[in-house]
């Protein structure tokens, strides 16, 4: 998926650094990603560690962890069911294609008017699958993230749901075709969570704590709303021209909360090390976030240029705090 503050391009460089500082022998390590997005980072050190910590404010992330990260053994005709849900009759007024499809009249084109038909049916059938018993959670979650990433592709958006496009763009045009999201296999069990993170850091511990969170205005429950409806797969009255659902504001994303926030998570965390991915462009300065890390144990800081979401150049600060505990 092509998403807000992704680390695929970083992670390589953020796995040598975590290691450069904690050790090359991770093997009794539990490593909490607390904003872990489409969990990149918590995948990259899903082999390596004892166990991975999994968290996300958003449900659509939830989903995506869940399978990405917590899954950790073959899922049992995976492509049985992927061949089955790629073949079924579309259904006609599912809510996707009601609010979301031109066709239905509602005035919004996030999906060609076949596409939206075909994530209804399939979304449907998955749910069917759950409540009938067919599958198992594994199961349940390996197929939602394959659903999730399939309808990502044909989405007639600007790589965020934020807007539609005018026009259906060529790749909105092309058939959706479900695509099994195939997860690493794991020796360790991993767990995921789908709550505020300054509530759970309370509930947690380990030994390296690694922070994404938003770095702007931007709240990622606005701008992939249809990811978590998508998912959620409930029943609400669409808002506006471009039918926003009611989503989590994160403190993050607000200027009169974020270095607040911020600090508390770093005073309740009980995690040895703790690792901050920021970039230049955030709604605190590297030197506000010096500032906080400072007073709870030892700091560093280490940076990498990279082209970034808007292919703009950029450079990503990691703040490095080994916490007084």
């Amino acid at each position: 998926m092509n998403y807000i503050g992704s680390k695929v391009k970083l992670s390589q460089w953020l796995k040598e650094e975590i290691e450069e500082f904690v050790g090359n022998d991770l093997s009794e390590k539990v490593f909490c990603d607390m904003f872990a997005g489409t969990g990149t980072v918590g995948r990259t050190f899903k082999r390596d560690v004892k166990r991975v910590i999994s968290n996300d404010l958003e449900y659509y992330s939830y989903v995506l962890n869940k399978n990405y990260v917590e899954n950790s053994t073959c899922i049992k005709d995976a492509q049985i069911y992927i061949d089955e849900l790629n073949k079924l009759p579309l259904i006609d007024n599912g809510f996707i294609y009601t609010h979301y499809c031109k066709g239905s009249g509602s005035n919004r084109e996030y999906f060609s008017d076949a596409n939206g038909q075909k994530i209804d049916t399939i979304r449907t059938k998955i749910q069917e699958y759950k409540e009938t018993q067919k599958i198992d959670d594994n199961t349940y979650y390996f197929l939602l993230a394959s659903l999730v990433e399939s309808a990502d592709r044909v989405a007639n958006t600007a790589s965020v749901y934020g807007a539609f496009l005018k026009n259906l763009k060529p790749l909105a045009l092309k058939e959706l075709v479900l695509k099994p999201a195939h997860f690493e296999e794991s020796q360790n069990k991993h767990i995921v969570y789908n709550k505020d993170s300054n509530e759970l850091i309370h509930e947690i511990s380990g030994d390296i704590l690694y922070l994404d969170p938003p770095y702007n205005q931007r709240q990622y429950g606005a701008n992939y709303h249809i990811l978590n409806t998508i998912t959620l797969y409930d029943n609400f009255e669409p808002q506006g021209k471009t039918g926003l659902r009611d989503y989590k504001r994160s403190s993050y994303a607000k200027k009169k909360r974020v270095h607040v926030s911020f600090e508390e998570l770093i005073q309740n965390a009980q995690f040895k090390y703790i690792f901050l991915s920021y970039n230049n462009n955030g709604l605190m300065s590297k030197e506000d976030v010096k500032s906080i890390m400072s007073k709870y144990g030892k700091y560093s800081l280490s940076k990498k240029e990279y082209y970034g979401f808007n292919k703009i150049k950029t450079f990503e600060y990691l703040h490095v705090l080994e916490k007084k505990i």
